[in-house]
């Protein structure tokens, strides 16, 4: 996959109408308030950039899984209000995607006004990446720029058939995600160490095998790691464990091995009888029966950030334990502290690893902290992303 596309930085984009495909897929509480507006927050810079440049933006985004179906619990409603609020200027909401109310606001729109169409997954053909709506949207504007990196993994109307109706380009957060975490992948500055964690194996197969070819050493953690060690023959007790996945554990630990690479798989083991227990340490590789492991131990803590002080570069996806219980967080805490006093490159791959960064104040410490998660499994895993590969390149 080339990184290497056209930005909105690359060209004289004045007086146009942009649609512009933002991800506002925020979470909400029971009551449909925004409990985390990071998302649209990261939206702003190139919002301001377009606007700031005599451009009208119309932006749009999925949220949730309506199914192809409007549903009032899936409204952009509560995006638009505080997307108004975070710019200081009001923003209408259109009462559909590419119908009526949205072809007669963007009609309407001003240079420097901005609006957002509701939900696109209340339309069948987005995630069908139906050519006729794709048409309709593209319709509403004369470019497109695309700054959703958590969706550019999908193949939807939004993220790619719109680009077949209008010229487009990459938006300043796309653009910053390629530049760094391609960069990581391709040109790292040495040594490049990978820290995996998170709860399944099989949810990282290709990354494991991908960046085994890319890291000078890798480091797991999380419930992942208690396949690993069945598969070297530990006992993991009632932790969680991914028994049709321990062929491929051992291959993984024969290939790093073989390329040279270390894989460093923790000493101990916070276990518990279950969530709610007192913990107690133990072997890694000896899970007292009736206990699960939640979280690493000391000496992990201590191996695990004496390889990371020695890193010029480190890509991170997924936490140590259930970081969200405080007698839990500590191996992900240590983690992320220790990057955050790095003098090298940190990248945060998105998902539960940026909540945890996030939870500990630290967000501001690390180089980077992708906006995807999906997304960033498959660029880490080095395949190619159908919404990238669907904008222009650099000339």
């Amino acid at each position: 996959m080339n990184t290497n596309k056209l930005d909105i930085n690359d060209i004289d984009l004045r007086g146009r109408r942009i649609l512009l495909r933002c991800d506002f897929n925020v979470p909400q509480d029971g009551g449909g308030a925004i409990t985390d507006d990071s998302r649209i927050a990261a939206a702003l810079p190139t919002i301001r950039n377009l606007l700031a440049r005599g451009n009208s933006v119309i932006c749009c985004s999925h949220l949730g899984r309506p199914k192809g179906r409007a549903d009032p619990k899936y409204s952009l409603a509560p995006v638009a209000s505080r997307l108004s609020e975070l710019l200081g200027q009001s923003v209408a909401l259109a009462s559909d995607v590419a119908g009526e109310s949205a072809r007669k606001l963007a009609a309407e729109l001003k240079p420097g006004g901005v609006m957002l169409l509701e939900n696109l997954r209340f339309e069948p053909g987005e995630e069908q990446n139906d050519p006729e709506f794709a048409r309709k949207l593209a319709s509403l504007a004369d470019f497109f720029v695309s700054d959703a990196f958590g969706t550019v993994h999908r193949a939807h109307a939004s993220t790619v058939g719109v680009t077949a109706f209008l010229p487009s380009a990459a938006g300043l957060l796309v653009g910053r995600e390629l530049r760094i975490i391609g960069g990581a992948v391709t040109e790292p500055e040495r040594p490049l160490v990978v820290i995996l964690g998170g709860k399944k194996v099989s949810d990282k197969l290709g990354v494991i095998r991908n960046l085994l070819s890319l890291a000078d050493a890798l480091i797991i953690g999380g419930a992942m790691q208690y396949t690993f060690e069945k598969a070297r023959g530990g006992r993991v007790g009632a932790s969680l464990c991914e028994d049709d996945k321990l062929g491929y554990a051992l291959e993984m630990l024969a290939l790093a091995e073989q390329s040279g690479v270390k894989l460093l798989l923790p000493e101990d083991t916070l276990a518990a009888r279950d969530i709610d227990s007192e913990p107690v340490v133990c072997a890694s590789d000896d899970v007292p029966d009736g206990y699960g492991g939640f979280d690493i131990g000391p000496r992990a803590v201590a191996r695990f950030t004496e390889e990371l002080k020695t890193a010029k570069t480190v890509i991170w996806n997924g936490p140590m334990g259930v970081f969200e219980v405080g007698k839990f967080a500590g191996g992900t805490l240590a983690v992320a502290e220790t990057l955050a006093n790095l003098d090298a490159t940190t990248i945060i791959g998105g998902g539960d690893s940026a909540a945890a960064v996030l939870k500990f104040g630290l967000t501001d410490k690390m180089t980077h902290v992708s906006t995807g998660g999906g997304a960033t499994l498959e660029f880490l895993e080095g395949i190619s992303l159908p919404g990238i590969d669907a904008l222009p390149d650099k000339e």
